[in-house]
């Protein structure tokens, strides 16, 4: 007997394993596998095959959308690429194209019985416009639902979250946003995003000893370097902090000239971008992962960030804003500690609490890697899975 097909269309996806590129979609599209038959549609980024499979039942499909030597407007973040190179806007109309044209031809030739469209602009938008009787599920990760908020924008994602079979988010604030763009109650749900875990032995890590001269504390902080992510305050109470501590950050993008303008004179290394196998040997070595997250200027804040997760389900003690989504994960003072956003003074102190207290890290370690299960990349799958049952009915 056929397997029902679920079309899912996204704007981020690794051009190949270990690349760096945030890994959500394709480890929800291998979960939805387990029980659909499962194509993925993807914009052209440079080293992506135009087609590939990733299990017998999970299929990738690339879509061109312009030149090649120029195409990398998808290749990360499309709003943050846009801030970062305001010529780039030139490949937003032939992406939105790209994708209408690819869209029609899935459906015609893949006749999905069900789609899932990540991000409620562009790909909800253009999923509403070429439905054609196929139920769709709306995920929205935060940028576009908290950044793009004029006029015209909201008009935009109120028909699509309106239209949609179902509309899930990350959290509780997001959920409150979405209703009052008109979606349903009914069908609008906070399933996060899942995370894939590192196991290590907490009693084996380097950073089990106290901090001393001789044995600082690991930070780690990572994510995509852009403002929302508050690295700049980060590095500003590793400044103002009196704790032995050096710091990994990980991560690239458009802000990274700046933070290591910033980090000069300070026991800070970059590493850029990491492979799985890369993250998760640093993940292991640290003792205190740190998300400084904030509200940027544009208006944009993450949800729930999926390597805040990873961090605990390694065990880390976990320090981060006090921000929707990264408070409902953590429960302060138990699972990890929540600091006021923006605010490095109370980070600093913070961090020389976490540092000096070997014990307090280590039982903050022990709660975030038991409070993660609920967000492991199986149980997230096992949600969307009952989701798209009850929406095929």
């Amino acid at each position: 007997m056929a397997l029902p097909r679920v079309l899912v269309l996204t704007s981020t996806l690794p051009a190949r394993a270990g690349d760096g590129t945030p890994a959500f979609v394709e480890d929800l599209a291998r979960e939805l596998g387990e029980e659909f038959e499962v194509r993925v549609l993807a914009p052209a980024v440079p080293g992506g095959a135009a087609r590939e499979r990733l299990t017998e039942t999970v299929e990738v499909v690339r879509y061109r959308y312009f030149p090649s030597r120029w195409e990398d407007l998808a290749d990360g973040a499309i709003l943050e690429n846009v801030r970062a190179r305001r010529s780039r806007l030139a490949q937003v109309p032939f992406l939105l194209g790209g994708l209408a044209t690819a869209l029609r031809r899935e459906i015609r030739d893949f006749r999905p019985d069900a789609m899932h469209a990540f991000w409620i602009i562009p790909q909800g938008m253009i999923a509403r416009r070429a439905m054609a009787g196929v139920p769709t599920v709306v995920t929205t990760l935060g940028g576009d639902l908290y950044a793009l908020d004029n006029g015209p924008a909201r008009a935009a994602k109120s028909r699509v979250v309106r239209a949609a079979a179902a509309v899930t988010v990350m959290n509780a604030d997001m959920r409150e946003r979405v209703l009052a763009l008109g979606a349903d109650p009914e069908t609008t749900h906070v399933i996060p995003m899942g995370a894939r875990f590192v196991q290590v032995a907490h009693d084996d890590r380097q950073v089990s000893k106290p901090a001393t001269w001789k044995h600082p504390v690991h930070l780690l902080a990572v994510g995509r370097l852009v403002e929302k992510k508050g690295f700049d305050v980060l590095l500003e109470a590793l400044r103002l902090s009196r704790a032995r501590l050096d710091l990994t950050i990980v991560g690239d993008g458009p802000e990274r000239a700046r933070l290591e303008a910033l980090a000069q004179g300070l026991p800070v290394t970059f590493r850029g971008q990491l492979s799985r196998v890369e993250l998760d040997e640093v993940l292991s070595r640290a003792g205190i992962a740190v998300f400084p997250s904030r509200r940027a200027s544009t208006g944009d804040q993450d949800g729930l960030p999926v390597a805040m997760l990873e961090a605990m389900g390694a065990g880390c003690a976990v320090i981060a804003s006090d921000l929707p989504g990264l408070n409902e994960a953590i429960e302060a003072g138990r699972s990890g500690v929540l600091v006021p956003e923006g605010d490095a003074a109370a980070l600093a102190r913070s961090l020389e609490v976490l540092a000096e207290d070997q014990e307090l890290r280590a039982s903050l370690g022990a709660a975030a890697r038991m409070r993660s299960r609920a967000y492991s990349v199986e149980a997230v799958g096992e949600g969307y899975r009952e989701l798209f049952r009850r929406i095929l009915g």
